[in-house]
């Protein structure tokens, strides 16, 4: 099936959301990666050998506030489920609140210094709990998209489709990955642009744009529910 222009739109959107909130929490907080728990994972290694290159603390706590994003994001989404309620709007809402968290303590904590206080650190876990509640809801809510927020996967798959296009292996099928896997990854790349320019410029209030993007979902009609199958209901 071909990629429709709201799936496009929908995976551009938020693979911006996820580039540029990840892209300010690394630039404003020495490192942070707060959609990336790779690249958490490998910071937090060199700063264990150098202790004075990263403020590991903060590496170490980013990892279970990503686990209580994905975990809120999961019973909230169960509770919808439950109520016969769609839940991308609750999803939102809670990425919503979670992002307006992270600006408002960047803000407050602003200059941050090498030496993070209770603010910094609770912007960066805040972060990384939206971001974490983000990558659910792309796995929950967001099938029918690429991953949003993890794009190692998602360029390895268009170099494998490119590569079967230019080798004459191509289809249908191939051509609608391109265009499913493209957009998150074009999004995401703009999303790290336009956060390293914008925090530069407006420190922390930068973040009002992947939150306008998400008071835009809000607004918008919720995707309906899949009706599930008999056999399912049975």
């Amino acid at each position: 099936m071909a990629t429709t222009s709201p799936q496009r739109l929908n995976g551009f959107g938020m693979g911006f959301l996820a580039g540029y909130v990840d892209t300010l929490g690394f630039i404003a907080l020495f490192g942070l990666f707060t959609a990336h728990v790779t690249g958490n994972f490998v910071l937090l290694g060199a700063s264990l050998a150098d202790p004075q290159q990263i403020p590991s603390l903060l590496k170490i706590l980013a990892f279970p506030a990503f686990i209580l994003g994905i975990a809120a994001a999961r019973l909230l989404v169960a509770s919808c489920e439950r109520r016969g309620v769609s839940a991308h709007k609750p999803n939102y809402l809670l990425q919503l609140v979670l992002l307006t968290g992270f600006m408002v303590c960047g803000m407050l904590a602003e200059p941050v210094p090498k030496q993070m206080g209770p603010l910094a650190m609770a912007a960066g876990l805040l972060g990384t709990a939206a971001m974490g509640a983000h990558s659910a809801a792309s796995k929950l809510l967001l099938s029918n998209l690429a991953p949003t927020s993890m794009m190692t996967g998602n360029v390895t798959q268009l170099v494998i489709d490119g590569v079967d296009w230019l080798r004459g292996a191509g289809d249908g099928a191939t051509a609608a990955r391109c265009g499913k896997f493209f957009w998150p990854v074009f999004g995401f790349a703009l999303g790290c642009a336009g956060a390293a320019f914008g925090f530069l410029e407006f420190g922390f209030v930068a973040l009002l744009a992947p939150i306008a993007i998400l008071c835009l979902h809000l607004w918008l009609p919720a995707p309906a529910l899949e009706a599930k199958p008999a056999s399912a209901a049975a």
